[in-house]
């Protein structure tokens, strides 16, 4: 059957069209096609770094937690070492996920159980350095206030009164208000100012800390009197 005119016309339109938008069009789709690929492949990368990271992180908690499901106890030697060997890994591979931050505090507790101050302050410091942990994280103020708290008894026990003092004094507790005030009084003891201390164990009492070693501590102070 013949091609009417009508139908010539437009077959000759749309060569005409291919040959001006053509190329174009098809690099057009390739780059889609392209970017819509490397999407994926970005996102499905980043669903296995959280949850290489997520695996580590709960390594860690099972290390962490002894036999009876106590957490705190002394463990080990070699399940201490793996903490803050895998604290180190989510530092360094993980370091804009939380999983890393929590890491850290427990890489530093074994730390301070294994008697290496500078270590365990490294990882405290490093948690303090990044408290924004990616574009789209808001810092968490409840882990940054650990951090700081457990901060300053590493410093105070390194010797260095002052450093953790400044520390302590520069910061607001908030509802952590109780520990970095037995946490002053401690490093008031460690100064000679006995008196100050016993301010500072009193407000860690008026602040809802009513633990057996602060009244010891309070009790001892009575007893110099």
């Amino acid at each position: 059957m013949a091609i009417n005119a009508a139908e010539e016309e437009t077959i000759e339109s749309l060569k005409k069209w291919w040959e001006e938008n053509g190329k174009r069009l098809v690099v057009l789709v390739v780059v889609g096609f392209a970017a819509y690929t490397a999407w994926l492949l970005w996102t499905n990368s980043q669903n296995a770094n959280v949850d290489s990271a997520s695996d580590m992180y709960e390594e860690i908690l099972t290390l962490a937690i002894s036999d009876e499901g106590q957490p705190g106890t002394q463990l080990p030697p070699q399940d201490s070492e793996r903490i803050v060997e895998l604290g180190e890994q989510l530092r360094s591979e993980h370091g804009s996920s939380t999983y890393a931050k929590l890491g850290s505090l427990f890489a530093a507790q074994q730390s301070v159980q294994s008697n290496n101050l500078d270590a365990a302050e490294t990882f405290l410091q490093w948690i303090i350095d990044n408290e924004q942990g990616g574009l789209l994280n808001q810092a968490d103020e409840g882990l940054l206030l650990t951090a700081n708290l457990r901060l300053g008894r590493v410093i105070l026990a390194k010797g260095e009164a002052e450093r953790a003092l400044a520390l302590v004094n520069n910061l607001d507790p908030k509802t952590f208000e109780a520990g970095y005030s037995e946490l002053r009084g401690d490093i008031y003891i460690a100064m000679g100012r006995e008196v100050d201390a016993r301010d500072a164990y009193v407000a860690a009492q008026q602040a809802g800390s009513n633990s057996d070693a602060l009244r010891m501590k309070l009790d001892e102070l009575s007893n110099e009197s």
